[in-house]
């Protein structure tokens, strides 16, 4: 299943982090953000919805999306998205250039991980492209932001 899907990442922090990591007994508790095409059916196991995409999808009313919020602030910009084009061979490039944009919205970061150290969040995404989509590449974002500890 798509939510399973794990990809190895090397997790590397600095001294000041392992301190701080240290400090809090070095524990991080799992967070359990998930991703979900918009046009499959809510379930119970989603928990909080959240739409991650800057346009809404295409053919769906509001009413039939059931999400709990709209981020579309922390969605690719119009020209990343537009270079990007689901092209495979510039992922590593579009997931550098989207970690960027993602460096600037901060609060909306810390409140999506607010979020899912409450309970689950599905991050909900239109896209054709099951895996190498912007809400892949943010699950990963803000699970390498949890590790590291730098949320408040």
């Amino acid at each position: 299943m798509l939510n399973e899907l794990r990809f190895p990442q090397i997790l590397i922090l600095s001294p000041w982090q392992l301190r701080q990591d240290k400090a809090r007994g070095g524990k991080r508790e799992p967070l359990d953000i998930r991703i979900k095409r918009v046009y499959e059916p809510p379930s119970n196991e989603d928990g909080r919805r959240i739409l991650v995409d800057r346009l809404w999808p295409r053919g769906l009313s509001k009413s039939a999306v059931k999400i709990d919020g709209w981020l579309k602030e922390i969605a690719p910009s119009t020209e990343l998205r537009k270079w990007y084009g689901h092209d495979r061979a510039k992922w590593p490039e579009f997931q550098r250039r989207y970690f960027t944009e993602l460096d600037a919205y901060r609060d909306a970061i810390n409140q999506l991980l607010e979020l899912a150290k409450e309970g689950t969040v599905t991050l909900v995404y239109s896209s054709k492209e099951q895996c190498l989509n912007n809400a892949f590449a943010l699950k990963e974002y803000l699970e390498s932001w949890h590790c590291a500890g730098n949320h408040q």
